[in-house]
């Protein structure tokens, strides 16, 4: 028996950070219901992000949304939204993504849904929290990266502030509105009650940076300050990155000089003996290190550093990484069928209770697949 099975998910959001949470609430047994505007469904059905579409959908829509049902049901039509108020009734969780006061339009925020059902579990995600002059902000990924400074962390010092090369605020929002409806259910299994619980993407993104922000909160509000040279972190020391070699790439993670300057047999090194220099010079050190790694392959590196217990890894894209022994272990691939037969590859979650893998080869749904299904389940009835 999984962990959240009997637990029933009426989940209203879009696109990746409600569905996100979703998912994983999925995957650990919950019954999750997609509420999905009919004709068009979730935006995500047909917002591509490659030129890889599944079955005419987009393939995030069916990464992120298998081992649900979907119920289409128009929102402002009376008789769809009585039904949908009705289903509420036997929800354990609701969850949405929508900007503030779209819920409240509809009559469906938290303390309506809460006078009809007292236990729920309420959650949403928004953009930038329910007050303050961004509240009305679109919470997009990217935006939200560039407005909360993470975008200065990356890349080197002379760069343009780059954005991390996936929707991470996203999937960290819903991370953290997945921990935030556990712990309700937790709480409402001891106690009884139901709970409120909020995420923005802006404090999710924050709280990402808690390493960083922690030293300028601490810094007399000094400023990050990017390495000039193969930069990786903007307040570690050399030799903190990741190196050209002969033939690839290479990443150093911290590591004392002295023992790298003999072990590579890089006399330029030498001068570095204190270990305070190593952040005052790192760009220095790191020009020294950029030079001296292109004289050999990857492989030959990494069989001096590894038996050292040198902190290093090789660079790898996909394909090089899927060859690998240690990533067929995992098992992280997960075989899922459409239901119209189409077989997908996707990720399977990563999380293990006693051993156990949750698996199961159900993909995202049809628009609409499960109304018949879902209105018996709860006797929906027409008024």
């Amino acid at each position: 028996m999984k962990p959240l099975q009997d637990i029933i998910v009426i989940d209203f959001s879009q696109f990746l950070s409600g569905p996100s949470a979703s998912l994983r609430l999925a995957d650990m047994g919950a019954q999750v219901i997609k509420i999905e505007k009919p004709g068009t469904g979730d935006i995500c059905r047909h917002l591509y992000v490659s030129e890889v579409v599944i079955e005419g959908e987009s393939t995030i829509f069916h990464a992120i949304n298998r081992n649900k049902q979907s119920y289409a049901a128009d929102l402002k039509n009376k008789e769809d939204l009585e039904k949908v108020k009705q289903l509420l009734k036997s929800a354990d969780v609701v969850m949405h993504n929508f900007r503030p006061g779209v819920m409240t339009r509809l009559g469906l925020d938290y303390e309506s849904v809460k006078a009809v059902n007292p236990s729920i579990v309420y959650a949403e995600v928004n953009g930038y929290g329910e007050e303050g002059p961004w509240k009305e902000l679109p919470g997009q990924d990217l935006l939200v990266q560039a407005l909360s400074g993470l975008t200065w962390l990356n890349n080197k010092q002379t760069d343009y502030p780059t954005p991390m090369g996936v929707s991470v605020v996203d999937i960290l929002a819903g991370t953290h509105i997945a921990q935030g409806i556990l712990a309700a259910l937790y709480q409402r299994a001891i106690h009884g009650t139901g709970a409120l619980v909020q995420v923005s993407m802006l404090e999710a993104a924050l709280d990402f940076q808690f390493e960083v922000l922690t030293c300028f909160y601490n810094d007399g509000g000094q400023l990050p300050v990017r390495s000039a040279v193969n930069g990786a972190h903007a307040y570690i020391a050399a030799p903190y990155g990741i190196y050209r070699t002969a033939d690839g790439h290479l990443a150093l993670a911290m590591g004392d000089i002295r023992i790298l300057c003999k072990l590579l047999d890089c006399e330029a090194l030498a001068p570095y003996t204190d270990a305070g220099d190593w952040f005052s010079k790192r760009d220095e050190i790191k020009q020294v290190l950029a030079k001296h790694l292109t004289t050999q392959a990857t492989k030959y590196w990494l069989s001096i550093l590894e038996p050292a217990d040198i902190w290093c890894a090789p660079v790898m894209n996909y394909d090089t990484m899927m060859k690998e022994p240690a990533y067929q272990a995992l098992h992280m691939d997960l075989q899922v069928k459409t239901s119209n037969g189409l077989s997908i590859k996707t990720t399977r979650c990563p999380i293990k209770i006693d051993a156990e893998i949750f698996h199961s080869e159900q993909g995202a749904p049809l628009l609409g697949e499960h109304n018949s299904l879902i209105e018996k389940q709860f006797g929906l009835v027409s008024y």
